[in-house]
């Protein structure tokens, strides 16, 4: 009579020796069924890649994806709009991710066929698509809880930046402001309205004085006529002090300008208008806040 509680018993010890070994394993099995090499075509996509922990997971990066600096050093797919099923391919990736500005569509298709995951991503400059992305980078990476703590962080930096521009606002007056881009300062493009350019002065704080949509060429008179107290310009092929006197050089009537008397001209990382909201933008907006308006510089303080 008493053999039977006695392998009832073994039989309890033996089943919860198998859920443990199962619940151990199965992590591992999860893990293994990530992708494990990555190649990303998106600056931002790529800079939240790595402040998830991934970066080690990239092979190959796109032309935008220009930080961290260590993503310098891997091989480059091209620019996110002017991919190569060939070059992509040849770095045996178990995933390619990049945003809706990623294409062109038919190495998309080929790429796909290959047998690669592609995975989409939005580049909208709204704080609820940074959420989404985390999000699914969180899933993709295994990394879920460090997405969430990232996209909370993310907010409550840029809630901090609104409370500042909001009392800044409140003393002083609110600058009329133009981005530029353009390629050594040449036919620059302005950032009208709906662009992640426009989502960058409305967040610092500035009134975009372009009130087109989308980027637009302007002549020079225009651009003066437009008189910003602020211009912010981002060159694709020179940097800082270069980018500004190539723009001045090649667009002598922006020297009549309220922003070029009064020397309230700021550069613009180029990378940081593509490919989405990435985690360099809260501190950029600090910076810029802070050249809107001065006297309230305290207010911004990082």
């Amino acid at each position: 009579m008493m053999r039977r509680p006695a392998a009832l018993l073994a039989l309890c010890a033996s089943l919860v020796l198998s859920t443990q070994a199962l619940a151990a394993e199965l992590p591992q099995a999860q893990a293994a069924e990530l992708p494990q090499r990555w190649v990303s075509a998106g600056g931002a996509l790529s800079e939240w890649i790595a402040a998830l922990g991934g970066e080690a997971r990239l092979v190959g990066v796109d032309t935008t994806s220009q930080h961290p600096a260590s993503l310098k050093s891997l091989p480059s797919v091209g620019y996110q709009r002017q991919l190569s099923a060939e070059g992509i391919l040849s770095l045996r990736p178990d995933v390619l991710v990049g945003t809706e500005e990623m294409g062109p569509p038919p190495v998309l298709a080929q790429i796909r066929k290959a047998g690669v995951r592609v995975e989409l991503f939005s580049s909208k400059a709204e704080l609820a698509a940074v959420d989404e992305n985390l999000k699914h980078l969180g899933q993709l990476l295994g990394a879920e809880q460090q997405a969430s703590a990232l996209s909370a962080g993310y907010h409550q930096q840029l809630q901090a930046l609104q409370a500042g521009v909001k009392q800044a606002q409140a003393g002083h007056k609110v600058p009329g402001v133009l981005l530029l881009v353009g390629h050594a300062g040449a036919k620059p493009l302005i950032a009208g309205q709906g662009t992640a350019g426009d989502w960058l002065l409305g967040q610092a704080g500035g009134r975009n004085l372009a009130e087109h949509q989308g980027y637009k060429n302007f002549s020079n008179e225009a651009l003066a006529a437009l008189d910003p107290d602020v211009i912010v310009f981002s060159d694709r092929a020179l940097a800082d002090e270069q980018a500004l006197q190539a723009l001045l050089k090649e667009n002598p009537a922006l020297a009549a300008s309220r922003a070029v008397r009064e020397k309230r001209l700021v550069s613009l990382d180029p990378t940081l208008l593509v490919g989405g909201l990435g985690p360099r933008l809260p501190a950029t907006l600090q910076s810029l806040a802070a050249t809107f308006y001065p006297a309230a510089k305290a207010s911004f303080a990082q």
